[in-house]
């Protein structure tokens, strides 16, 4: 522990409520590891305020000291953004204890919620005054809301709704000299020069830490209905899609699930079985929602997919025919990840190409990691109606202790360069944290290197805010 962290932590002790300064290693441990157990960091002591105005005062402590905050959510991130440096130099700023909802409205179609609400507890409180909010993850009882502006999370919803940049309606901040930029009015139009709000939102705590944000709702689900189809390939999922499209506004969700990721969902998860007696390559889910009473979106569904069959888009479909079972056929998709992770090491690629683009790209870049690393296992799932695929590779048998820095390395560069030569992106909803940032120095255009180093360098002359995060 240097002089400025204890002389910090110290000052923090008399000016803060005893509950908002943690030093207990053991408390603290947890929180010091990114989720996926990649990136392990050190802190002396995590900070845990209750109020926007705690905030501020942690954050002019740290800027007179010029020690480093680290701001955490839930520290669900898949890029190890919110995980402090191994060599202890800044203190972790946990938001976990701002977790109000400040105001929520049906009329307005607003809420106000503070940083360290959890996406799970907004979605209650919506439903409870008939609204809802259209942003849902596998993390949703655990990811905060604060977290999900920071990283302008995405989730299987994007496709009817749009990212969080799309659903923000405004920021309250603490920005890095202490001051607070409260942009919580709600306003359509707004038209005073720069959007701090739109500079916050994606930032991953490198320009100020979000205390709270308001948030556009949406009329309640009346009507819901999930499909599971098999299909041959990605190319025919996009077909499916299309076609769907074509014929109903109903379809909000719409993944794409390989039959490889479904086996290791049955192989780890409990009580999880297949949604289709057959097997087939590739697997779709499908939401359909309408906020209109009385329609019958599972009819709409059924007939449709029937008809998709008749043309032989897809080989095999089946309708939830209860909540219970719907949510089933979610967990399944879900809990990929945690599948993934219980298999072994796996090397996530959180990539957007053009839609169009995306069914060839899946499985021709799958072919390539695999003839170029031959031994690993490359797949691709999730977000296909939106560009989004999360393209992962398993060690499978060249698992060892060193192959996310060797033999990974070589990998995530491969992909990440198969990626652009497509015209994509190496992150599409999962930020560049820290565990991307090389390769976005090494990929990106430099006028947007040069963009985000000068706007860093403006509002954050110190460097004290998450720093070695996103900025390359």
């Amino acid at each position: 522990m240097t002089d400025a962290v204890a002389q910090l932590i110290e000052e923090a002790k008399q000016r803060l409520d005893p509950r908002a300064v943690i030093t207990d290693p053991k408390e603290i441990e947890p929180w010091a590891t990114d989720w996926r157990g990649r990136v392990r960091g050190a802190t002396s002591a995590m900070l845990a305020p209750s109020s926007t105005e705690e905030v501020a005062e942690i954050v002019k402590l740290a800027a007179a000291y010029r020690v480093p905050l680290v701001p955490q959510g839930g520290n669900t991130g898949m890029s190890a953004g919110a995980t402090p440096p191994s060599d202890g130099s800044a203190i972790l700023l946990s938001m976990r204890r701002m977790n109000a909802i400040r105001s929520i409205s049906a009329g307005d179609r607003l809420a106000v919620a503070e940083g360290g609400v959890i996406l799970e507890t907004l979605h209650q409180a919506a439903h409870e005054i008939g609204m809802r909010f259209p942003l849902t993850l596998g993390a949703r009882g655990s990811c905060t809301v604060g977290g999900l502006t920071s990283t302008n999370a995405g989730g299987t919803q994007v496709l009817k709704f749009g990212t969080m940049r799309s659903l923000v309606a405004g920021v309250e901040a603490v920005l890095p000299d202490g001051s607070v930029h409260n942009g919580l009015s709600g306003l359509k139009k707004d038209n005073r020069g720069y959007s701090i709000d739109q500079l916050l939102i994606g930032a991953e705590g490198t320009l100020g830490v979000v205390t709270a944000v308001a948030l556009r709702l949406v009329p309640a689900v009346t009507a819901r209905a999930v499909a599971w189809a098999g299909i041959e390939s990605p190319a025919r999922a996009l077909d499916l899609l299309r076609f769907l499209e074509a014929r109903t506004h109903s379809v909000e969700g719409f993944e794409l699930v390989p039959q490889d990721s479904l086996k290791l969902v049955l192989k780890h998860i409990p009580n999880t079985r297949p949604p289709l007696s057959g097997e087939y390559a590739w697997h779709v889910l499908i939401e359909a929602t309408s906020a209109e009473g009385g329609a019958n979106i599972a009819g709409e569904l059924e007939a449709l997919l029937g008809k998709a069959l008749e043309q032989g888009i897809i080989g095999d479909a089946v309708i939830a025919s209860n909540e219970a079972q719907a949510e089933a056929f979610w967990k399944i998709r879900d809990s990929i990840s945690e599948a993934e992770r219980a298999e072994g090491q796996t090397l996530a690629h959180d990539i957007s190409v053009a839609v169009a683009d995306m069914p060839r790209f899946i499985v021709e870049a799958s072919e390539k990691v695999e003839r170029a690393f031959p031994g690993v296992i490359a797949s691709g799932f999730g977000h296909l109606g939106d560009g989004n695929i999360h393209f992962h590779v398993r060690a499978a048998s060249h698992a060892a202790p060193d192959w996310y820095d060797s033999e990974g390395a070589q990998i995530t560069r491969f992909v990440d360069d198969l990626v652009t030569e497509a015209g994509g992106s190496i992150s599409a909803e999962h930020g560049i944290g820290q565990l991307k940032r090389a390769e976005f120095a090494r990929l990106a255009e430099p006028g947007r290197v040069h963009a985000l180093r000068a706007i860093k360098q403006a509002l954050d002359p110190l460097g004290i805010m998450n720093p070695g995060k996103l900025v390359p």
